[in-house]
């Protein structure tokens, strides 16, 4: 049983999910993978019964091999795209994202072993906001060269 809240709808998919802003000195940690050629947040889905900060919690462990606590929510993404992955294709998303600041361990060293939903190694990269490939969520360019401690919120519709 799929307990992801990832719902199939008539006019396209609702996603909920997490992201985990894992920060050291002015560098951020993204993913990448073989097939996409953009980056995207550690995190994933929010299982049905679980808490955003319980899934931030599970997420990070799973895609990096270590257990760190929340400091706070930072933002509030609403983001309607076209679907890019094989279950996802021809459909339109609507995803509702929590993105989390972690406590980030000082002697971290992350270790990746995880996949995409279609099968793809995933990798992790330190990157500055200034980074040259493309990375999302977008907001991450300007808001995280420097955070604030109030909760902001984006929606960003590319469809």
């Amino acid at each position: 049983m799929n307990r992801d809240l990832c719902v199939k709808m008539e006019e396209g998919i609702l996603n909920i999910r997490v992201g985990a802003i894992i920060m050291k000195e002015d560098k951020f940690l993204m993913v990448e993978n073989d097939r996409f050629d953009h980056m995207y947040s550690v995190g994933g889905r929010i299982k049905f019964g679980e808490t955003a900060e319980e899934a931030v919690v599970r997420e990070v462990y799973e895609e990096t091999g270590v257990r760190m606590e929340v400091d706070r929510l930072g933002f509030i993404h609403e983001n309607f795209f076209p679907g890019d992955t094989l279950v996802k294709q021809g459909n339109i998303v609507h995803e509702i994202s929590f993105f989390y600041y972690m406590n980030v361990p000082t002697d971290f060293e992350p270790v990746c072993n995880s996949f995409t939903e279609d099968g793809n190694k995933e990798h992790l990269v330190w990157i500055r906001a200034d980074h040259p490939k493309k990375y999302y969520p977008e907001f991450f360019k300007t808001e995280l060269a420097r955070p604030v401690r109030e909760v902001k919120h984006f929606v960003t519709k590319d469809v």
